[in-house]
């Protein structure tokens, strides 16, 4: 196996790693400067490649379903599936979402609630619960569901045995993949990876730390808590992909279960049944019905910078992710056609998703709107979402018993994303891989510690949201290009003939 090992995809990232952990703990405040001026860049002066790519993306994974593409088998003619719908399902939501989902669906609408773009578009009750849920549905869920297939299509079909981005790209660049052109695409595939993760774990993780401080009486920093909440995690998360996808796929229904269960909870017994239902399905609906003003929207004069604040860095943070989750999907959907994977991504991702910010946001958003609890002027006073998000917990009956569950949800959906990233990273550093071939356990250990430093090292910084929303904007914008590469080379490989 040795020899099948790319040492360049293996060592320059790691090398990569080791540079910025240094910067960002010896120079924390300039290398958050540094990053506000870069993403500034990217993100103001070429946002709109970011929303022009987003909308491309969900139009043609429409338009992939339900022509004769959504017929293509991903695998043998005839075969069927390896995993249950629900198994499958799962798999490919807890991959797709980190705990930060949890996070988000607590918090976003007050984020919103505050921003001046809410105040022209009409009111809080009418806005604030909609874009969470266009920032986290359709869109996003194509990105993963368009690479999905394509990566399914590469190896079930094809049966080619570089499982890296490049080889997707082989149908449009022939022999320059296995040239220096195919090398840098692997590359920006490796740094996306590692930025999305960073990204992920450093805004999900004080979330953590804020409920073990809160439920133990702990007087030690949320910083000390995060890193070593990090590294335990590291330690469990490394356990659990050592036994492949069968560890994978227990740990994924494990989470559904608590994931749901927090959600039935709160739904049933936290008294805002009624506001949860109503105003997610008004809030749905309005979502459907300005769904494509939602996504071209680009605040040309700057009155308020919303889409370049929230909507840009969203589809950048989505981009990133997708060199992880796509593999993963792809890897997990033998045996259904194109068309099953992708509408079926969209029931079970998109729904569950949906589901996770009606009922979490509007509980609290419900509590604000009755004069309940005051969570906007909170937060405009501490800035402090994480000690805001534990604040609505303990408006629940039985807080602490919700504080564990969330704690463990997340611990769950941390695992299971924590674990396909390693493994597809470790797929990456080897020149060819067998579809039925695990990659070596010392490299999916090295992957498993590489992910965790960068995330230990923003913590350490201190980053704000905005410098963390940046690691992913920046590392989106080459990555977007090789994106709409993948998803060219799809179809013309995977052309059916009339």
């Amino acid at each position: 196996m040795k020899n099948k090992i790319d040492w360049m995809i293996t060592l320059l990232p790691l090398c990569l790693i080791l540079v910025l952990c240094f910067v960002f703990f010896v120079a924390p405040e300039q290398s958050n400067v540094v990053l506000s001026q870069i993403r500034f860049f990217f993100g103001d002066t070429f946002g709109s490649y970011y929303l022009i790519i987003g909308l491309g993306i969900f139009l043609l994974s429409i338009y992939i379903a339900f022509s004769k593409y959504g017929d293509i088998v991903l695998g043998e003619k005839k075969e069927k599936p390896k995993y249950s719908f629900f198994a499958w399902g799962s798999m490919m939501f807890t991959c797709g979402l980190a705990a930060d989902i949890l996070f988000y669906s607590f918090s976003e609408w007050v984020m919103y609630a505050s921003d001046p773009h809410i105040k022209e578009m009409g009111s809080i009750q009418q806005w604030a619960g909609v874009y969470p849920l266009f920032h986290w549905s359709l869109i996003p869920w194509s990105f993963y569901l368009v690479l999905a297939v394509a990566f399914g299509f590469m190896l079930h079909v094809r049966k080619r045995n570089r499982q890296k981005y490049s080889e997707a790209c082989r149908p449009l660049l022939g022999k320059y993949t296995d040239k220096w052109p195919g090398r840098i695409i692997d590359l920006l595939a490796v740094f996306a990876l590692l930025a999305g993760t960073a990204t992920t774990f450093s805004v999900a993780t004080p979330l953590m730390a804020t409920i073990i401080q809160d439920l133990f009486h702990l007087t030690v920093s949320r910083t000390a808590i995060n890193i070593v909440i990090l590294i335990i995690t590291c330690i469990v998360y490394t356990y659990s992909l050592l036994h492949g996808f069968k560890g994978i796929s227990r740990l994924a229904n494990l989470c559904i279960y608590f994931f749901f269960g927090l959600l039935a909870f709160v739904l049933l017994f936290g008294g805002q049944a009624r506001y949860i239902i109503e105003t997610g399905l008004n809030s749905l609906g309005t979502m459907v019905e300005n769904f494509i003003g939602l996504s071209t929207f680009t605040d040309p004069l700057r009155s308020t910078n919303f889409p370049q604040n929230w909507t840009i860095y969203y589809w950048a943070y989505w981009m990133v992710w997708c060199v992880a989750a796509p593999f993963f999907i792809g890897s997990i959907s033998r045996g259904r056609t194109v068309r099953q994977t992708i509408l079926g991504g969209y029931v079970f991702g998109v729904g569950s998703t949906l589901i996770s910010f009606i009922v979490l946001g509007n509980y609290s958003m419900g509590l604000q709107m009755h004069g309940i609890a005051d969570f906007m002027a909170q937060y405009a006073k501490t800035g402090d979402l994480y000690g805001m998000i534990v604040d609505i917990i303990k408006t629940l009956p039985c807080a602490p018993l919700v504080m564990v569950a969330v704690l463990f949800t997340m611990i769950a959906f941390y695992a299971t994303s924590f674990d396909s990233i390693a493994l597809t990273a470790s797929c990456y550093c080897y020149h060819e891989l067998k579809e039925d071939e695990m990659p070596h356990k010392t490299l999916q250990l090295m992957w498993c510690i590489l992910l965790i430093l960068l995330p230990i090292a923003l913590l350490f910084a201190q980053s704000s949201m905005n410098n963390l929303q940046s690691v992913s904007i920046i590392a989106a914008f080459p990555i977007g290009i090789v994106i709409v590469m993948i998803a060219l080379s799809f179809l013309k490989d995977a052309k059916p003939k009339d």
